[in-house]
């Protein structure tokens, strides 16, 4: 399920920042691209820290509706964990766009 209803309709998940900690191997590279292959989403990954095993990421995904589940299990099929989410962009399919800095 990659949307949710909360009784007033749809709402779907736009935005999400992560704080990952990952090992080093996979890379970067391939960790962002098996998040963006699960669906019509963009992702940035920048690594914040790296110590002798691990690397802490901060991961921005965007997209119109986020599989935040499959995000999850993907995280976890590459060995890393979820510290934290650290900002959400939510949208209800009746909702109206927020105004520029909202």
């Amino acid at each position: 399920m990659t949307s949710a209803d909360d009784g007033n309709g749809r709402v779907i998940v736009e935005r999400l920042v992560l704080d990952v900690l990952k090992p080093h191997h996979p890379n970067s590279l391939d960790f962002g691209k098996r998040l963006a292959g699960l669906g019509a989403i963009r992702v940035r990954v920048t690594v914040l820290e790296m110590d002798e095993q691990t690397e802490t990421l901060k991961v921005v995904i965007e997209g119109a509706d986020i599989p935040f589940e499959r995000v999850q299990e993907a995280i976890a099929d590459f060995g890393a964990s979820l510290h934290s989410v650290d900002e959400v962009q939510v949208s209800g399919t009746d909702a109206a766009p927020l105004a520029p800095g909202g």
